[in-house]
C-alpha cells in the first residue's frame, strides 16, 4: 500500500504549483495583472462570505450581501468593465439610437464606482430624449469564465401614445389681455428620436403665431441635436411703438449642447402702421426687410435653484450676426449682449444675496454704418414684470417701469380734432424707439418669512433695489454720447415683495419705488405684479 504522501502533494508542491500558474502557464502575462488583481479581490470576498457562513451557520441575508457590496465600493476602487450592453423593451426605437447616446459613457468605465456614475448619466441621456415613459438600467453580473465584468441591462418603455398636446390660456398683466396657445407632439415616427411639433397662440391684443418644427437628437454623425422650424407670427406694438410686425421665416439649430448654441434665421419681416400715427423716426423703417442671420449663445448656470438661488454664479453671452446674403433689404448688424450674476448665502434665515449686471450693444455694419439706423426689433428695450433675479436674458428687466417704459422716443403725429380748434392742442404721444446701448443692474436680498407654513411651501420675502439705462448710437449719435452723461441719466427704483414658487413658475407681489425717471419714461410707484419661469 502507498503512503499517503506519496499520493496528496505537499504544501510546498501546492505553493510551486500556485506560483506556476501565476507565471502565466498557457495564459498571456499582458492580461493576468488585471486578471489577478480582479481576481485577488473575488478571492477575499469569496474568503469574507465563506468566513461569515461558517460563524453565521448559513448563507448572508441579501441586507448583509448590500452591506459588504457597500464595504467594498467604500475602501477604495472596485477594478469591473463592461462585457455586453443589452437593450431591451423597444419595438420601434432603434438600437443605434440608443446604444449611441450610452455607449461611450460605459467604455471608458474601469470601475464599479465609474460604471454606476456611467449609468446615471445614460439614464439622464435617455430621458432627455423625451420618447420614453421609463428609463431602467441594470447592472448585472459577466459571464462566469470573465470575472471582474459585468453587463448593463436597458429595459425601455416607449410612450404608449406617440401624440399628445396641451391647451392654455395665459395672461399679460402689462397689456390687460389674455393669450390662447395649444400645441400637439408627435413623438418618435421613424424610431430615430425625431419630434414633430405644431404650435398656436392668439392673443386678444391681436398677437398670433403658427409654428411647425422637427427635432433630432443626432444626425448619423453628427452627434449634437439638430433642429428646423417654420412659423409665421403677427405682433402688435402699435400701444408703445407705434408699429406692427409680420414675421414668416425658417430656422435651424446647427449645434446644441450644455454650455453652445448655434442657430441660422431666415426670415421675412414687415413692419406696417395701420394707424399711421407713427413718428417719424419709425416711418422711416416701416416695410419689407430680410433677416438673414447666425446666433451663437454660451450659457452657464452653476446656481442652485432658478427660482431663488441661495449660492453659486450664471453667465450668458448672445453674439447675432445679420445681413448674411448679398440681397440690398436685408439687415446688417451686429448685436452683443452680457449678462453675469451671482448668488451668495448671507447665514441666517436661509438669506441669500443676489447681484447682477447686464450690458449689450447692437451696431449695424457696412459702409458708413454709423450713419445708418439699427433695425428697429432688434433694439433694446426696458421694463415689464419680468423678474431680474430669475431670468437669465440679457439688459432687459427693470422693475417699477412698464414693458418699452424708458429710453429714446420720438413724437407721434398728431392729427387735430375738431374739439382742438378752439383749445390748445394736447401733447402727442410718443414712439418708444429703444437703444443701441443698454446697461442694467440690481441686488435683491431674500430671505425666510417667520411664519412656519409659509418657510414649508417655499414662501419667502425680499427687497431690492435696480437700474438701468438705454442710449442711441447710431445716426450719427455717438457724437453727442458720453459715459459721464450715461451714468448720470441712469433709472432706478426699489421695493420689497413676497414670492410665490410653483413647480411651473415664480410669481412675485412687488411694491416698486421709483428713485429715478424722466420725463416721457413710464415709472410708476406702487404694486406691481411679477413673473418668472425657470
Amino acid at each position: 500500500m502507498a503512503e499517503p504522501s506519496d499520493q496528496n502533494p505537499t504544501a510546498e508542491e501546492k505553493k510551486e504549483a500556485e506560483e506556476s500558474e501565476e507565471n502565466g502557464n498557457g495564459r498571456g502575462g499582458g492580461e493576468d495583472e488585471d486578471e489577478d488583481e480582479n481576481g485577488g479581490e473575488e478571492k477575499e470576498y469569496e474568503e469574507e462570505e465563506e468566513g461569515e457562513r461558517k460563524s453565521g451557520g448559513g448563507p448572508p441575508s441579501e441586507r448583509e450581501k448590500v452591506e459588504r457590496l457597500l464595504r467594498r465600493l467604500s475602501s477604495g476602487p472596485v477594478r469591473l468593465r463592461v462585457h455586453d450592453v443589452v437593450i431591451r423593451g423597444n419595438a420601434k426605437t432603434k438600437d443605434s439610437l440608443i446604444e449611441a447616446e450610452v455607449l461611450d459613457a460605459f467604455r471608458s468605465a474601469s470601475t464599479m464606482q465609474e460604471l454606476l456614475q456611467a449609468a446615471g448619466a445614460a439614464n439622464e441621456r435617455l430621458n432627455r430624449l423625451d420618447v420614453f415613459d421609463s428609463v431602467n438600467i441594470t447592472l448585472d453580473a459577466g459571464p462566469p469564465e470573465l470575472p471582474g465584468t459585468a453587463n448593463v441591462i436597458i429595459d425601455v418603455v416607449e410612450a404608449k401614445n406617440p401624440l399628445n398636446g396641451d391647451i392654455g390660456i395665459f395672461t399679460k398683466p402689462e397689456a390687460r389681455s389674455c393669450l390662447l396657445e395649444g400645441s400637439l407632439k408627435l413623438k418618435n415616427l421613424s424610431g430615430y428620436g425625431d419630434i414633430w411639433d405644431a404650435s398656436g397662440a392668439y392673443g386678444w391684443d391681436q398677437t398670433s403665431e403658427i409654428s411647425a418644427g422637427l427635432s433630432l437628437p443626432r444626425f448619423k454623425a453628427i452627434s449634437t441635436p439638430l433642429m428646423a422650424r417654420v412659423s409665421l407670427l403677427s405682433q402688435d406694438w402699435l400701444k408703445f411703438s407705434s408699429y406692427k410686425e409680420h414675421l414668416l421665416g425658417l430656422s435651424f439649430g446647427l449645434l446644441s449642447t450644455t454650455h453652445h448654441n448655434l442657430a441660422y434665421n431666415l426670415t421675412w419681416r414687415t413692419l406696417t402702421d395701420p394707424s399711421r400715427m407713427a413718428s417719424k423716426a419709425v416711418r422711416r423703417l416701416l416695410g419689407h426687410s430680410l433677416l438673414s442671420s447666425v446666433k451663437y449663445t454660451y450659457k452657464i448656470d452653476r446656481r442652485d435653484s432658478h427660482l431663488r438661488p441661495t449660492r453659486g454664479y450664471a453667465f450668458l453671452s448672445t453674439t447675432q450676426v445679420g445681413g448674411l446674403g448679398p440681397y440690398s433689404k436685408s439687415l446688417r448688424f451686429f448685436r452683443q449682449d452680457f449678462d453675469l450674476r451671482g448668488a451668495f448665502p448671507l447665514g441666517f434665515y436661509n438669506s441669500a444675496l443676489n447681484i447682477g449686471v447686464a450690458a449689450g450693444v447692437i451696431l449695424p455694419w457696412g459702409r458708413r454704418f454709423m450713419d445708418l439706423p439699427s433695425p428697429l426689433p432688434e433694439r433694446f428695450y426696458m421694463g415689464g414684470h419680468s423678474s431680474p433675479v430669475c431670468n437669465l436674458g440679457g439688459p432687459t428687466s427693470l422693475l417699477g417701469f412698464r414693458t418699452r417704459g424708458l429710453g429714446p422716443t420720438d413724437s407721434r403725429r398728431f392729427i387735430p380734432t375738431k374739439s382742438d380748434k378752439d383749445d390748445s392742442p394736447a401733447s402727442p404721444e410718443r414712439d418708444v424707439l429703444g437703444g443701441d446701448l443698454a446697461v442694467t443692474a440690481f441686488a435683491d436680498l431674500s430671505f425666510d418669512l417667520p411664519l412656519k407654513l409659509f418657510r414649508e411651501s417655499g414662501i419667502h420675502g425680499h427687497v431690492f433695489i435696480n437700474a438701468g439705462n438705454l442710449a442711441k448710437l447710431t445716426e450719427n449719435k455717438f457724437k453727442d454720447f458720453s459715459f459721464r452723461n450715461f451714468g448720470e441719466s441712469f433709472r432706478s427704483s426699489v421695493g420689497f415683495g413676497i414670492i410665490f414658487p410653483t413647480k411651473l413658475f415664480g410669481m412675485e407681489i412687488n411694491y416698486c419705488y421709483v428713485l429715478k425717471q424722466f420725463g416721457h419714461d413710464h415709472g410708476k410707484t406702487g404694486i406691481q405684479f411679477n413673473f418668472s419661469s425657470p
